[in-house]
């Protein structure tokens, strides 16, 4: 899968799929809304305001009335809609959890619920998939938006998480880069101690379906001349598929990097949950909403 397009051609139509968005009343969600349902995709439940999601569908998007695949769901806040979208999953009427014009903390407040959240006892992680020019396939970030500073267990499941994202998209034998600033063991240097680790329980079978070898720097990660002009051995040197960051700050960096200096494609999900959590940002485009959207869906089917 070299590009998000290809992605989106190649999501199962008819999937049976039901995508529960909280605070749905937005421009953007509306539009990957009817781009979703045009392409027979997924199913909708909208929570908001009723009478003002319904005159933003009328003006914008008319198609999108009455429509056979979206039911509106009235609320009277952005907590209330937060609460019912999650209920929504945590019941199984609705299969992934999509966020709309809402704060973050609003929506994981109510995934995090102790009576009807989504947790499931595993660590939750965000797993952005990057269309990058001049690469010829999807580099997957993680974690740039969850964990502040995993440490080596939550390092594991944080790379199970996004190999289980990367294999259900196609990527069989994903190459996971753990990053750090340098690419030599530094005993002073937690990421390289904690990258090296990783690499030997991948070599023992402790971390499966996937290759981690690290530490890494970015450039000898992803660009095989760099790791040739440094003269960096081995068969995985360039060649990764999922860049593992040491720290949210330092994924953070890299995620908006990619998105304002070289304007890469992204589609992102957190996974983890009961289900997948579209949790793009209140500002990304309809375009990457949907590209979210298509990650979540193939996610479920796996």
């Amino acid at each position: 899968m070299a590009t998000l397009t290809q992605l989106i051609e190649n999501v199962p139509t008819d999937s049976n799929l039901t995508v529960a968005v909280a605070a749905a009343a937005d421009s953007a969600v509306l539009e990957a809304v009817s781009m979703a349902v045009a392409r027979n995709m997924v199913r909708f439940r909208l929570y908001d305001d009723e009478s003002a999601t319904t005159a933003m569908m009328r003006e914008h998007f008319p198609q999108l009335l009455d429509h056979p695949d979206i039911q509106l769901h009235h609320v009277s806040s952005l907590e209330m809609a937060a609460e019912e979208a999650v209920k929504s999953v945590y019941r199984n009427d609705s299969d992934i959890l999509m966020k709309g014009q809402i704060a973050t903390a609003i929506l994981l407040k109510a995934v995090l619920h102790p009576d009807y959240g989504l947790r499931t006892g595993r660590v939750m992680s965000q797993i952005a998939a990057f269309e990058v020019a001049g690469f010829d396939r999807l580099i997957f970030v993680t974690d740039a938006g969850m964990n502040i500073n995993p440490d080596l267990p939550q390092k594991v499941q944080i790379i199970q998480n996004a190999v289980q994202i990367a294999r259900s998209v196609g990527v069989v034998m994903p190459i996971v880069a753990p990053l750090a600033g340098v690419e030599v063991i530094n005993p002073n240097m937690q990421a390289t101690l904690d990258a090296a680790a990783l690499t030997a329980m991948n070599r023992r079978g402790q971390i499966k379906n996937c290759i981690v070898d690290g530490p890494f720097a970015l450039d000898n990660a992803i660009s095989i001349d760099a790791a040739k002009h440094k003269r960096i051995a081995g068969d995985n040197a360039g060649k990764a598929d999922i860049l593992l960051v040491p720290t949210i700050e330092s994924g953070n960096i890299l995620y908006k990097s990619l998105v304002f200096f070289s304007n890469a494609k992204v589609g992102s999900i957190v996974a983890g949950a009961k289900a997948p959590i579209v949790l793009t940002s209140r500002a990304d485009s309809a375009e990457s909403k949907l590209y979210s959207l298509a990650l979540a869906i193939c996610s479920s089917l796996t």
